[in-house]
Parts: structure tokens; sequence; C-alpha cells
């Protein structure tokens, strides 16, 4: 029998401890090996019982999550998944969080996210972050000072009909953050598909335009796809590229997860290619799973460019080599060149 994942958690809350306690290992490849209330009480705990993956709270009594995120990356690092709350306060910490070295981030059950939902998208989250290696998440937390700045400020860039179109998950935040802060004013629109809960998206995009030359949003239903924006899609919201006379323009739906996701990259990646064909160029990045891969094969026959993000630079090789593998992408490139490759296909 496989050895099953180990899973700590740390929460002030009960009740959210007991849930977790309870519904985790329902999912037989998962170990609930132990709980606390706050990190002093978690500290010798995980030491003693080395757990796979670290679920962690923010707002704690005594110390809280980010301060107690940071010793561990220094003193004892391990992937983390960041559980909090859908508050916009609670989002802006856990995009922090994820600066820090968390692995990723997920939603407390609330409003219309049911206990059901955030059970089953946390355990594929845990089974990613299971997968991450301790150095993996070290050179995540200097990720952006490895992505290299495109050559040339003054990129070929003549017509509004270009398109690049971005899929990521696990480890995706840092890697597209890296990307998108490296490239100069002058790119066509820029969509992005990061498997991210509701109102998360919204926190990461702000932080995005405060280290971007380009306008980083979330988008929104109807908005205009134009040169010089990147729009984020929405957590909860499949982001489709749509097309009216010479606008590129954005829709936005709720239909069913692809991939257990929403966004999917195979939605928007599908649309792109459907909408812009060979002037759209398709990016896949680190995560875990197969979304991805057969939207961006889909761009790749409507003759759209298609770069995969190769395994030494991946936080989760899973994604990019589904990619790879079913012929989907024209060139695996590294991380830290993929703003470069951008500009110069432009």
């Amino acid at each position: 029998m496989a050895r099953k994942i180990k899973v700590f958690i740390v929460d002030d809350s009960a009740l959210v401890r007991k849930i977790l306690s309870t519904q985790l290992p329902k999912c037989e490849d998962l170990e609930v090996i132990g709980t606390a209330a706050d990190p002093y009480e978690a500290r010798e705990k995980i030491v003693e019982n080395k757990p796979d993956v670290l679920l962690l709270d923010i707002e704690m009594p005594k110390m809280d999550g980010l301060t107690f995120l940071t010793k561990l990356m220094d003193h004892y690092p391990l992937p983390i998944i960041i559980v909090s709350s859908l508050s916009k306060a609670g989002s802006d910490v856990a995009v922090r969080a994820m600066e820090l070295g968390a692995a990723d981030v997920m939603a407390k059950p609330g409003g219309s996210y049911s206990v059901g939902d955030m059970i089953d998208e946390l355990i594929f989250k845990i089974k990613a972050a299971s997968t991450i290696s301790v150095s993996s998440l070290k050179n995540k937390v200097n990720l952006l000072k490895t992505i290299a700045k495109p050559e040339t400020g003054n990129p070929i860039f003549k017509t509004t009909d270009k398109v690049i179109a971005i899929g990521s998950s696990t480890g995706g935040t840092e890697a597209v953050k890296g990307i998108i802060a490296a490239l100069p004013t002058q790119m066509p629109p820029i969509l992005i598909a990061q498997h991210m809960p509701e109102n998360f998206t919204a926190s990461w995009a702000s932080r995005m335009n405060e280290l971007s030359k380009l306008k980083v949003v979330e988008a929104k239903q109807g908005e205009e796809a134009t040169a010089g924006k990147v729009l984020v899609a929405p957590g909860g919201y499949h982001m489709t590229l749509q097309r009216n006379g010479a606008r590129y323009y954005i829709e936005l739906n709720k239909n069913e997860r692809v991939h257990h996701q929403r966004p999917s990259c195979d939605v928007l990646f599908d649309s792109v290619a459907k909408t812009a064909g060979r002037n759209a160029i398709g990016v896949i990045l680190t995560g875990m799973g197969r979304d991805g891969a057969s939207g961006l094969k889909t761009m790749k026959e409507a003759g759209a460019y298609t770069l995969a993000q190769d395994e030494k630079s991946c936080i989760v090789f899973g994604m990019p080599k589904v990619a790879i593998e079913e012929g989907a992408a024209m060139e695996v490139i590294s991380l830290d060149k993929v703003a470069n490759r951008l500009v110069q296909l432009l």
C-alpha cells in the first residue's frame, strides 16, 4: 500500500480543525497526523510528526500565520497551504504569504462556498503540495529576482490582433508575477487563468499591478482586452476571449469545473485558439494535473505559438509535462527566459 500523505492543521478555530480532521481522511491518500490551535502549540508537534503538508490559518492569537510561516521557511521549510477567510484583508495577507514561500492558498467556507466544495479542492491542493521539494520552496522565495528582463525595450508590436494567454496552478502565482513584472509597457493583451479561489485573484492582480509596467486587473464581464492590459480570470469563473469586429473582450461564466478547476486553463486556451488563432501565444506554467494541455494543443493546431515551462524551473511539473508529452508545446523553456521570449516572438 502506498504511503499516505501526512497532513498537519494549525487553526485557532476548533470547528475548522474538527471539520478538516474529519473530512480529509475520507480521501484514502491522506492522513491527518495532528492539529494545533496556535503556532506555539504547533512547533514541537511539527518537528516530532514531520508532516508532508501543513495547513496554516493566518489570523491566530499569540503569533500570526505570516510570522510563523516566515520562521518555518527559515528553520523548517515544508509545503504550506494557507487556509484563509474570504475577506479582502484575508486575501491580501494570503497573497503576501505566497510571496514568503507558501505553496498555495485555500478559502475557508463562506457564503455560497460550501464545505464540500472546499474539501474537494483542498484535497487536490494537498496532493499537489506534497510533490513539492524543499529546495523548490526555498527557490520560490527568490523567484522574482531570477526573471530576466527582455533584451530590448522596443518589442516589435504593431497590431492589436496579438494576444498572449497564460495558464498555471501550484507555484504559478509567483511564476506569473515574475513574468509580468519583467515585461515592457508595449505588450498586447495578456490573459491569465491561475487556479486560485474566489476573491484571492483580486488581491493577486492588485499586487502584480504594483510591480508591473502593465495595467493588471481582475477581469470583468464584457471588459475589453486591449494593449498594455493584463486580465486575470476571477476565482470561481471561467474566462473566455471573444471578438466583435476588431475588438477583443472578455466573457465570464460559471459552467462546470474542468479538471476540478474554475477558472480552467483549457477553457481559456480553447477560446483564444478560436478567437485569435495564429495571432496568439500560449504559455503553460507550473501546476499539478492536466488542465491546459488539451487547450494548448488546440492553440497550436490553430496556428498559435506555444510554450511550456521546463521541469527544472517548475514547482510542480505536472501540467507542462502533460502538454509536452501530448505534443502541445512548440518550445520548452526555463521560467527565467519566458518574458524575454515573449518579447522576441512579438
